[in-house]
């Protein structure tokens, strides 16, 4: 009822007020629902970790996981554990020493441990003292020009910048590096010398491994001596007992539903389908080749001119920057390995680390087919290392087979002097030790365990992103050779490459997975600043780009200073490459001096070396007079070395300097990024 001011007034008692309201039906209903979905959900996470075999770590863990997964300490502790092998590792090779130590501590009663930097908290390192007769050894590789490796970066910025008391922390440090680069190991060197000033251990001498040599040998070598400084130190004694023990174990997913199953991903399952931005060395982006053209004029070489279209992708480049790409290997080797091995490539299968408290669960991403596994994942084209040879042991049937291989696993002059011999100089890879050794057949599932993980390849871009936003330029040789054996050897990287040819608009475009990795190797930041880039092959390939971006400068009415290209190649009618480019950019004034080498066009080989020493008023002039910048990209080996021994000569020279002052004085070109290089060897 309401009153006479229309305000509605409760009647007092009409009926009887029923036992439960529509309000507690209401709120029981929401209760009911909020506990069924709590439960399926919490039942579905349970079923999910039941079924982790199948499935690989995500790229990014939880805060919650980070925390109890970075200390490496408490692992250690709870698996009674006293060794742990960290690794800086870029393309692989210092993981897997890593794990050869750590497998190897068993014999020495030393549980060991694989550990990434990158996902410890290394200021524990303090906390190595409160475990008994515990070692901590470091795998570190030297990447670039003197510089970490990507998951090294935190710790040696740790050991920079901190002062922690490692006093009682015992270690040891291998280090991965090529002496054809300047900046030979510095960052194991750096490593050793700065845990020893912290107040740790030295257990035993570091080493040095070289890439450009052979490197598992200089592995081997040290790692043999290393055990016998741990038995001297902790008073141990090898047990004699050399197993191998599987690191994997086998896991049957037939019955894994097909959307589950990885085709060729790298970290997360269907990113290929569903690409999202950023794009990393975990999630690459599958560009498509816009144009893929042949820049050889004649002769029975190849040199490939490819644009990778990242238009839509927010992917963006600097001038001077790499592209990473992600190949696969050849159907047909892959489908070799199969008949060899009698195996069916079509079995889906996973990998499962046998050590629960790994943080790696899986070799690669699983499960996948046999096929998928060797097409994507594994390196299946390189020369195998010795702790392989030694491996396919207990699967050669034959004893002449059987004895072969354990000549190369020894390190017996012998033995490597058969493995480098056989391995080595006739380049033989898995596929033709399987084939010449016809009585070894290994479990397919355990060579997938022992190959090493199929490596991105780099390629020094030759665009300015000035000029090209949507699209990345690279200079590609087709590599193809012929080896002792009379095999023919192909890159894996460029012979893909070769055959992704865009077709007409109307047909699907091919396309291969990249990504951007950042460079030190930079213009100066004023464009009026004089620059000397030599670069012979396709070292020209990022001095494309620096041209590219003074020119855009300059038609933008900005001033623009010397650009000075030394180039060489084999004959000019051969390998110009980008000949009417250059012509084009010496002809409006962007290109001050093009000096050219061809090295067969004349009885005497003329290399840009020559060419260097000819000029050496000029390049004073720019270096020294004017403080000028100068770059080099390409051959580490000879050109590079070659290149800086007359560039120290010329500043002694011209510059009246001694060796000593001229030495100096190109080291601090190299501080101050006036003296830069890009090179391979």
């Amino acid at each position: 009822m309401e009153n006479s001011e229309g305000v509605k007034i409760e009647s007092t008692v009409v009926t009887e007020e029923p036992l439960i309201s529509a309000l507690d039906i209401a709120l029981f209903v929401v209760i009911i629902t909020v506990a069924y979905f709590w439960y399926f959900k919490r039942d579905k996470q349970s079923s999910s970790s039941e079924k982790k075999p199948y499935t690989i770590q995500p790229s990014s863990l939880s805060s919650i996981e980070q925390t109890s997964n970075s200390s490496f300490i408490k692992k250690l502790k709870s698996t009674g554990r006293s060794l742990v092998v960290f690794y800086g590792s870029q393309t692989g090779t210092a993981e897997e020493f890593a794990g050869r130590i750590a497998k190897e501590g068993a014999r020495y009663k030393m549980k060991g441990m694989v550990a990434d930097p990158e996902e410890c908290d290394m200021a524990d390192l303090v906390e190595m003292k409160e475990i008994q007769k515990s070692l901590a050894i470091f795998c570190i590789a030297t990447y670039g020009e003197g510089d970490p490796t990507d998951n090294a970066m935190d710790f040696y910025e740790w050991l920079q910048n901190g002062d922690a008391d490692l006093e009682g922390l015992n270690y040891a440090v291998f280090g991965l590096g090529n002496k054809t680069y300047e900046h030979y190991n510095e960052i194991a060197i750096y490593i050793d010398q700065r845990l020893e000033e912290l107040g740790a251990t030295r257990v035993h001498e570091i080493g040095l491994g070289d890439d450009d040599a052979n490197i598992e040998d200089d592995f081997v070598s040290w790692k043999e001596k290393l055990w016998e400084s741990v038995c001297s130190h902790y008073g141990i004694e090898e047990t004699g007992e050399e197993s191998n023990i599987r690191q994997y174990k086998l896991v049957d997913c037939s019955e894994v539903l097909p959307e589950r199953i990885f085709s060729g991903e790298i970290s997360q399952l269907k990113s290929y389908e569903n690409q999202r931005f950023p794009f990393d060395v975990k999630n690459p982006y599958l560009s498509k080749i816009a144009v893929n053209r042949e820049l050889h004029k004649s002769g029975d070489r190849s040199c490939m001119h490819i644009e990778f279209d990242i238009d839509g992708s927010k992917m963006r480049y600097d001038t001077g920057d790499h592209v990473a790409v992600y190949p696969k290997n050849s159907s047909e080797l892959v489908d070799k390995i199969g008949e060899l091995l009698n195996a069916d490539l079509d079995a889906v299968f996973s990998l499962l680390n046998t050590d629960e408290e790994s943080s790696k669960k899986h070799p690669f991403p699983c499960p996948c087919t046999y096929r998928t596994a060797l097409t994507y994942y594994l390196d299946i084209t390189s020369n195998p290392r010795t702790h392989i040879m030694k491996e396919l042991i207990e699967y050669a049937s034959d004893p002449k087979d059987q004895e072969k291989l354990k000549l190369m696993a020894s390190s017996t002059p012998e033995g490597k002097k058969e493995f480098h011999e056989w391995i080595l100089r006739d380049n033989r890879n898995i596929v033709h030790i399987l084939e010449d050794l016809p009585s070894v057949k290994p479990d397919l599932d355990h060579l997938c365990e022992l190959l090493p993980r199929l490596q991105c390849r780099y390629y020094s871009i030759s665009s300015s992103p000035k000029v090209y936003p949507k699209s990345i330029h690279i200079t590609a040789v087709l590599v193809n050779y012929t080896t002792p054996t009379n095999r023919v050897n192909k890159g894996v990287a460029t012979n893909l490459l070769a055959q992704l040819i865009p077709t007409n608009d109307e047909l699907p475009q091919p396309t291969i997975p990249i990504y951007i990795r950042r460079s030190q190797f930079r213009l100066p930041p004023k464009s009026q600043t004089p620059i000397i880039m030599i670069g012979p092959g396709t070292g020209l390939a990022p001095f494309r780009g620096f041209i590219q971006e003074r020119d855009y400068a300059r038609k933008e009415g900005r001033e623009i200073g010397e650009m000075v290209l030394y180039f060489g190649c084999r004959k000019k009618d051969e390998d110009f490459i980008y000949e009417n480019e250059l012509q084009e950019y010496v002809a409006n004034g962007t290109l001050t001096k093009l000096h050219l080498a061809f090295s067969r066009d004349q009885p005497e080989k003329k290399y840009v070396t020559h060419l260097l020493e000819q000029n050496a008023d000029e390049l004073w002039n720019i270096i020294g007079e004017k403080s000028g910048h100068l770059y080099v990209c390409g051959d580490a080996r000879s050109m590079a070395k070659d290149v800086h021994s007359i560039i120290v000569k010329v500043v002694m020279e011209k510059g009246q300097m001694t060796n000593s002052q001229a030495l100096n004085y190109v080291k601090k070109m190299e501080q101050q990024k006036r003296y830069s290089a890009d090179v391979w060897s």
